[in-house]
């Protein structure tokens, strides 16, 4: 375990106190969960942005591609095309 100080001013020692004590615990032991919960909500929302912005991508390869996949071939020459910085109209 390490100790930590936190500067307080005197509303938010009070305020802070006042929710600890309405849970029983020590006020230590209230900021320590709240930052907790603080990191766990910032790291849900991270992950959603993440799945939202997934599932944006794929859809919008899926509106480029028309819903076919291309064949071997065409697979092959995107792939030269990218070595070689020539685009698909070239």
């Amino acid at each position: 375990m390490t100790r930590v100080e936190v500067l307080l001013d005197e509303d938010e020692e009070q305020r802070f106190q006042r929710y600890a004590r309405r849970q029983g615990i020590s006020l230590s032991t209230w900021l320590r969960e709240a930052g907790n919960a603080l990191l766990k909500a910032q790291a849900s929302r991270l992950t959603a942005a993440n799945t939202v912005d997934l599932h944006a991508f794929f859809a919008a390869c899926d509106a480029r591609e028309s819903g076919r996949e291309p064949d071997w071939e065409e697979h092959l020459a995107t792939l030269e095309r990218s070595k070689t910085g020539r685009s698909a109209g070239a």
